[in-house]
């Protein structure tokens, strides 16, 4: 092929992937109604998976007082989030946002950051609004149920408190290391996110 020609292959075939209709976020439908469908969003969406892990990784290693605060802290928020998002939703998905969120608390995992039980809090807290309003603001316009919401923020509670609870738990080092590296793997899953990102933005 020319190089005069590239360039117009390349033009033509954006403009037949451009989508026709704007895509939006849906839950995936298991047949067992709304609730059900919004545990199912959270495993099968990678951004609130991978933040629901890495907090409750990074809770575990800060001690039962932080994992129980922080299994309060991030459901919760995540029910409020969810409920602002529903009343006042958004077209954007905020995925930066929501990929900076997994990624940061990775890297703290990574870095066994000393972080008081009340910074745990407060970072599930902020985590927690920020993903559970993208979920009410794209799920709901969507034609979810409000269940849905609280479907995800179950899925949260039930994760969080299954990981958190093993890694408070963990006396040998080899184990306390291989939590920090499940951290940095899911710093580097954040990290090649957001690189995808700018990439598309460009």
């Amino acid at each position: 092929m020319s190089r005069a020609v590239a360039p117009i292959v390349r033009a033509a075939a954006a403009l037949l992937a451009w989508p026709a209709t704007p895509a939006h976020a849906h839950l995936v439908e298991t047949g067992f109604g709304a609730f059900y469908d919004g545990i199912a969003h959270v495993v099968l969406t990678p951004a609130d998976l991978l933040v629901v892990v890495a907090l409750a990784l990074l809770a575990g290693q800060r001690g039962t007082q932080a994992a129980r605060w922080g299994l309060l802290a991030l459901p919760s928020a995540w029910l409020a989030g969810g409920a602002i998002g529903a009343a006042f939703p958004a077209a954007a998905m905020l995925p930066a946002l929501t990929t900076l969120t997994f990624g940061l608390a990775g890297a703290l995992v990574a870095l066994n950051a000393r972080l008081p039980a009340l910074g745990v809090a407060f970072f599930a807290i902020a985590a927690g609004l920020l993903h559970g309003y993208v979920n009410g603001a794209t799920l709901v316009p969507g034609g979810a149920s409000t269940l849905a919401i609280a479907g995800a923020a179950t899925a949260a509670f039930c994760l969080f408190a299954i990981l958190a609870a093993q890694v408070t738990i963990i006396q040998a080092g080899w184990a306390r290391i291989a939590v920090r590296v499940a951290g940095s793997w899911v710093s580097a899953a954040g990290i090649l996110m957001l690189g995808w990102l700018a990439r598309g933005s460009l």
